[in-house]
Parts: structure tokens; sequence; C-alpha cells
């Protein structure tokens, strides 16, 4: 078992994903024929001068577990299937063969909802404003507003009745777009609303409004079955996340009344065992599941008996993992990073397979000090059924499984790289590293003097989301409160989702990915870029799009990519630099324009701090001031130092989270976890708010990167802001004013507030989980 460490962005997940694994993935494929290879994932060979002794590699990557609405937690470990054949060969009165118990067929799904669980309708008094008019407005989404193409076919139309129609002068609107809705007559509305069986005609201007009008003739159709066909019926998962968000605002979304949220038709929830539907089991948590399966009868039938041992095992490998309080008909898009990674691992342990190299990315995420314990115990059987197990990781528990530890550094971005040490844990401890001085030192308690008194309450009462149970709680306003609890136990619950409505003006900063496409820079993510290329049009006279690689001003080679992917048919693709503009971007005429002594490609080359120093001379605001007036004497305008100013203060956060080694030009693609989550902390920095939400904000960072991400709440606190901090780090625990622990275990036996105080109290009184592991921590 080997343990790869290092400050985030040092390497390691490109030494280990980037190389091993895409390397051994590789030359797996190859054993393949060609028109296998055709149909697998295409790796380029990654850059190495030669790797021996590689073995099949499998991987436990941090990705969201996904699947869409319709996979649940039993789907994706194969107990449901498992489950299911047991009800076609047990259950009475029978639904018949497995496939008809399952809500992914069309023959065991209810016909209500098609196996969803939930149905979603369009609520019109959401999507409707009545007192205004068409003219006005009166449809409440982005899709039907004013002058849009949906909105024309309602508030421009005549009837057409075939060629011998009426014709378009003179013709009389079907629906007045003057007349507030709430005077429209039963017959408009239903008109409006659910019109169907005929066609309208409406004029029809050519692309960008010039040229005469001609007809356009299509056929009519309503409002409700309009946005159901176009927003509905795809899943609200299918849209794009804009228009998700403006669909959700004028639909309800509630269970099933066909099945109650079953998922399965009639004739399979008919269908019992012991009294208990194929429904009642799956809703069941997995750890009473496994009770009740192996204290009913049909375990001990010759016929259902290996279904249910079958079963049993791998529900048993769930409760291993402290996913007891999960149900299998949970859906896994609710599943937080920690218990998406567990399943996965869940997944490979009742493999066979042995000789593989199974390669974990930051499997401590999301997890209790406690779970870290379990979790020790499943990466160490793995290895010991013969195979090799090689893990990206910050924490210190998992640090210490390792047999071996190889410490990336000596710092981040160019400044990493590079190995610094091998060998043992207890050789790490005196390596000098950043690393083993971390590892080696354990912080103490912040000293009482130090800690922050409350300036008031923000109270929550009567919480009940999901497993909490009526808490009523005061958060301390205007301190650094630190919510903690074993992974299920209902701390995002409670913060994320009842003290976030509660306190709706709150900055909530989420585990959410970072929205990222290939490209995607740090001068685009936090907005930069727009103001830097109006800054080079204004001082040359020309159009901003010609400073963009997205736009007119992109290399015709590469198209703004600045490298060249071929693809090679029958052989892996290769990446080159392209050689027309030698990945800069952008075309040669462009390159020419300077500002300062800088082109465009000069400035995405630079690091955050070579641009903080570009744009402001110093890192006070002050001079930022003075210069940008310098500027004006040389003939930029006020508003060209209006925009310097808005760039430096975009920049300075990244700084401040330990970001200033990146360029501003390179993909969001090639960032480390770590650094993608401190980049979404940065950009949300400039927002400006009295309450401050961090859900888990030291996932991917080194112990290192931790004490800046505590001097950053703690300058927020210092400001006058109160800042709440779910989290399981017990380094941020020790440090923060205030703790309140969830518990005491997950799921059922979770949802309430077991310890409010301070950190010392919790160390010194309380019988909580937290507690206990923090008083190891203390003691070393």
């Amino acid at each position: 078992m080997t343990v790869v460490t290092g400050v985030s962005g040092s390497g390691k997940s490109s030494l280990v994903f980037d190389t091993l694994a895409v390397e051994s993935q590789r030359q797996l494929n190859e054993v393949f024929p060609w028109f296998v290879r055709n149909r697998l994932p295409r790796h380029e060979r990654p850059k190495f001068e030669f790797v021996e002794n590689l073995t099949p590699a499998i991987i436990v990557d941090q990705k969201p577990v996904g699947g869409g609405a319709r996979s649940t937690v039993g789907t994706m470990t194969e107990v449901n299937p498992v489950l299911r054949v047991l009800f076609s060969r047990c259950a009475e009165p029978s639904a018949g063969l497995s496939h008809q118990y399952s809500f992914n067929d069309p023959q065991g799904m209810c016909p209500g909802c098609q196996g969803l669980g939930r149905t979603v309708r369009l609520d019109t008094d959401k999507l409707l404003d009545e007192s205004k008019s068409l003219n006005e407005g009166a449809i409440r989404h982005p899709a039907f507003a004013v002058g849009t193409n949906y909105w024309k076919r309602y508030a421009e139309v005549t009837r057409y009745d075939g060629p011998a129609g009426p014709a378009w002068e003179g013709a009389e609107l079907l629906f007045d777009p003057d007349k507030p809705l709430r005077d429209y007559s039963p017959h408009e509305r239903e008109l409006l609303l659910y019109g169907a069986g005929f066609r309208t005609q409406r004029p029809h201007r050519p692309h960008g409004g010039q040229g005469p009008a001609s007809i356009a003739v299509n056929d009519y159709e309503g409002l409700v079955p309009r946005f159901t066909r176009r927003f509905i019926e795809p899943g609200l998962e299918a849209l794009s996340e804009r228009e998700r968000k403006h669909a959700e605002r004028v639909v309800s979304e509630g269970v099933c009344p066909s099945c109650q949220g079953a998922r399965l038709n009639a004739r399979a929830l008919a269908s019992r065992i012991e009294g208990r539907s194929l429904a009642d089991l799956c809703a069941m948590e997995v750890r009473e599941l496994v009770e009740w399966l192996a204290d009913a009868k049909v375990a001990h039938d010759p016929v259902g008996g290996p279904a249910v041992s079958a079963a049993l095992a791998a529900l048993r490998r769930i409760d291993t993992v402290g996913l007891g309080y999960l149900t299998l008909d949970r859906p896994t898009r609710t599943l937080s990073g920690g218990e998406g990674q567990r399943l996965k691992t869940v997944r490979h342990l009742g493999s066979s397979l042995t000789g593989m190299t199974y390669l974990f990315d930051e499997p401590s995420v999301g997890l209790h000090a406690r779970d870290v314990d379990r979790l020790g115990g499943l990466l160490r059987a793995l290895r010991d059924k013969g195979n090799t197990v090689v893990i990206v990781e910050h924490d210190r528990d998992v640090i210490a499984l390792a047999d071996h530890v190889v410490d990336m550094g000596p710092g981040a971005g160019a400044q990493g790289g590079t190995v610094v040490f091998e060998g043992s844990v207890a050789q790490l401890e005196r390596s000098g590293t950043v690393t083993g001085e971390h590892f080696r030192k354990r912080s103490g308690l912040k000293p009482s003097a130090r800690r922050r008194t409350p300036t008031g309450t923000l109270p929550v009462r009567n919480a009940s989301l999901h497993n909490l149970h009526e808490v009523s709680m005061d958060f301390p306003a205007g301190v650094l409160t630190a919510v903690t609890g074993v992974a299920g136990s209902g701390k995002s619950s409670l913060v994320a989702g009842v003290f976030a409505s509660a306190y709706p003006e709150a900055i909530i900063l989420d585990q959410s990915a970072v929205g990222i496409s290939p490209r995607s820079t740090p001068a685009t993510y936090t907005d930069i870029w727009d103001p830097i290329r109006r800054m080079f049009a204004r001082e040359h006279g020309v159009e901003p799009g010609l400073f963009s690689f997205n736009s007119t001003g992109a290399c015709s080679g590469c198209q703004g990519r600045g490298t060249i992917t071929m693809d090679m048919a029958f052989m892996d693709p290769v990446t080159t630099v392209c050689e027309v503009c030698e990945g800069r971007r952008f075309r040669d005429d462009v390159l020419s324009y300077r500002m300062a002594g800088k082109n465009v490609a000069d400035l995405l080359a630079m690091t955050v701090d070579e641009a903080l120093e570009h744009f402001a001379g110093r890192d006070e605001p002050d001079a930022l001031a003075d210069r940008s007036d310098r500027a004006g004497q040389t003939g930029q305008t006020g508003q060209t130092g209006q925009e310097n100013r808005r760039v430096w203060r975009r920049l300075r956060p990244l700084h401040e989270v330990g970001l200033g080694y990146l360029t501003l030009g390179r993909p969001l693609s090639h960032l480390s976890g770590g650094e993608r989550q401190r980049i979404k902390l940065a950009h949300r920095l400039h927002e400006t708010g009295s309450i401050y939400v961090f859900d888990e904000p030291t996932t991917g960072l080194h112990m290192a990167d931790v004490a800046t991400l505590l001097a950053l709440l703690d300058r927020l606190v210092d400001a006058g802001n109160t800042v709440l901090v779910v989290e399981h780090d017990l380094d941020v625990v020790k440090h923060a004013d205030h703790v309140i622990d969830v518990g005491p275990d997950a799921g059922a036996n979770g949802g309430r507030v077991v310890f409010s105080g301070t950190p010392e109290a919790l160390a010194h009184t309380a019988d909580t989980h937290t507690a206990e592991y923090l008083r190891r921590a203390l003691t070393g």
C-alpha cells in the first residue's frame, strides 16, 4: 500500500492517474482486436521514458456517481437484481420473471411515473402572471418572453384554415395580446393552455429582421403541452443548468400518486415475501434489511437461499464501510462525494480478481475520523488479497496506513513535480519535507484568549429535513462555527438545507464541481478576461472579440486551443503543440497589439502573482489607484482605470487561497481537485455578505493548505461576518470558536444536535464520536 502525498498541485494526480493509470489502461486495450479497441476509450501515451511491471489498473476517483434519476443505491451496488431474482422465485403471487420486478423495464415500472417514483407537472399558477397581458410578459419563463419565437406563437397568430384560409391582413388575432389573462373567458383560457387540433399563421421575417415578412404556418400547441414536451418530458436532469433552474421555478414535483414513490406497477407491488413487497425491502436501511433477510424463512429455502446469501454478502459490505444507514431506493445523485466513493469501493471488495492495481483519489473525502478507521480496513483487505493499492491522500490517518510513502513537491505548479521523498511513514516524519513537518506536528486547541465571543444568535426552529428530528438550534453569530458529525448524521441537511433556506442572504460554497470546459482557464472563470479584452480594444480601437481565443482572434490552425489532437484511426491519438501559433492560441496580428508592454498571450502566461504586480504595481489597493491615475495620464481613460481595479480585485482572492502560482491561461481541466476547490472559493470571495456557509472546504487540501484556509476564514470573521463550516478535518474543529456536533450516528440514528459549545468542552466533557477522535488527535 503506497500513499502519494504532497501539497495541492504538486503533481500527485499527474503521476498516479495521468501516467500510471492511463498507461496501464492503454496497454491493456492493446490486447483486444481492432474492432473492439475502436469502441473503447482512446488513451494518448503519457510522457515518460519507461514504465515497468505495470498491472491492470482500477481507478476509484472522486467523480460524482451520477447515473440519472433511474440510478439508485440498489442498482449501483447490484443488490436490486439479486432481490428481483429472489422475488421471481419465491414471492406470492408471482409477477413473473425477474425483469418484471424492475422499475427500469416497461413490464415492471409504474405507468404513472415511468419508474421514477416522482412526477413533475407544470404549475400554471407559477408560470402565469394573471395581472399582465401577453405583451406585458404574462408568461414567466425566458423561453416564452416577449419577442421570443414561442411567445409569437400565441401573441401574433391567427387561425389558418388551409390554402383558402384568411389572408393575414385584417385577420383577427387568436388572442388579444393587450388583454390581461385574468380577463380571458373560460374558452380563451382553455385554448391558450390546452388548445390543439388546428393550424395558425403568423408573419415571419428573415434572420436579422431585415427584408419583407413571409407567412409562417404551424400546428397550434397549447402552452401546457408545449412546455411539457419541451422541458418536462426529457427530464429536468437532461436540461442545461440554466434551463433546469428556470424550469424548476414553474413546476411542481411530488410523489407519484399511482405508486406512492415505489416506482413499480401494481402487479409487482402485490407480490410479497413474508408480507413484504420488493419496494418495502428497498425502503429499509441496509442494516435493517440485513437483519430481516438473515431471519427470513426464505433464507433457508433451497430455491431462494442462494439469492439471499448473495444479497446479504453485498449488503454486509455496504454496512462494513459505514453506509448501513442508506436505503436501496435512495437515488445515487443525492449521495455525497464520500458516500459515492465508498460505494465504488464496495463493488470492488466483492471481486475475486487479484494481482490488480487499485488507484484511489483521496478516499477519505467526506469521511468522519471514525469512518476513516473503517476505510483503512477496506484498503488493507484489498491489499491482502494480493493487490497493489496506490492512494493519493492528504489525511494523516490514511498516510499512517502506508507501507510506503511517495512525497511530491517541493511546492505546487512550476515549483512541484519532483519526488522529494520515498520511504516509510516513520522516515517521512524525519524527512523535513512540507508533508513530513505537518504530519509530525499536530496542532492543539486554539488558546481560549483568542476565541471570539458570539455577537448574537441565528435561530433555526423545528427543522425536520431528511433525517433531522425537529431540531431547534441557535447558531452563534459573529464567530467561526464548525458543524461536525459522522457521514449521514444530518450536518448538511441542517446547514446547507435548513439554515440556508432560513437565511437566503447567506453565501453558500458547497461541494458542487467547478463547471469547466477544455477552454476554461483561471482568467475566464474569475471573469477577468472580459475587462482585459475591453482594455486592449479601447487602447487600439478594435473589437474586443479580437482578443479572445474563443472568437475572432483565435489561431486558425488550432481554433484557439494551442494544441492539435490528431485522431490516428487505428492508433492512439497524438496531441502536439500547434505549429501555426506555437501554443499561444492567437493569430500573429493579434499578438502585435500590446498594452503596458504585454500582449494577450504574455498575460495568459503570467502567474496570478505576476499579474497582480502587473495590474497594480504593488499589492495595496491604494497603489492600484495611483497606477490607474498614471495610466490615465498616458492616454488611457478613467474607464480603463476601473477595469484595472476590477481585474486586480478578482485576482487577489486567488492569491489569498494560495493559488498565486497558477498561470492565467492554464486549462482548468489540468488542475487538481484541491486547486479546483480553491479556485471556486476565490471566485465567490468577491461577493459581499454577512453570513458564509462552507461545505467541507478542506476537500483536496494538503495540511499546509488547510492552514492557509483557516487564515482566510479568520479574516472573514474578523471583518464582522458569521462563518459556518461543515467539516470533518479535526484541525478546523480545533481552530473553531464554537462546535455543533450532529448525531449520535447516521441515518435514522442521527439527525439530532448532540453537542453545542467550545472545542475544549467537546474534547473534555462530550461523549460523541467527534469528541472521541478529537481527544485522540490532541493526545497523539
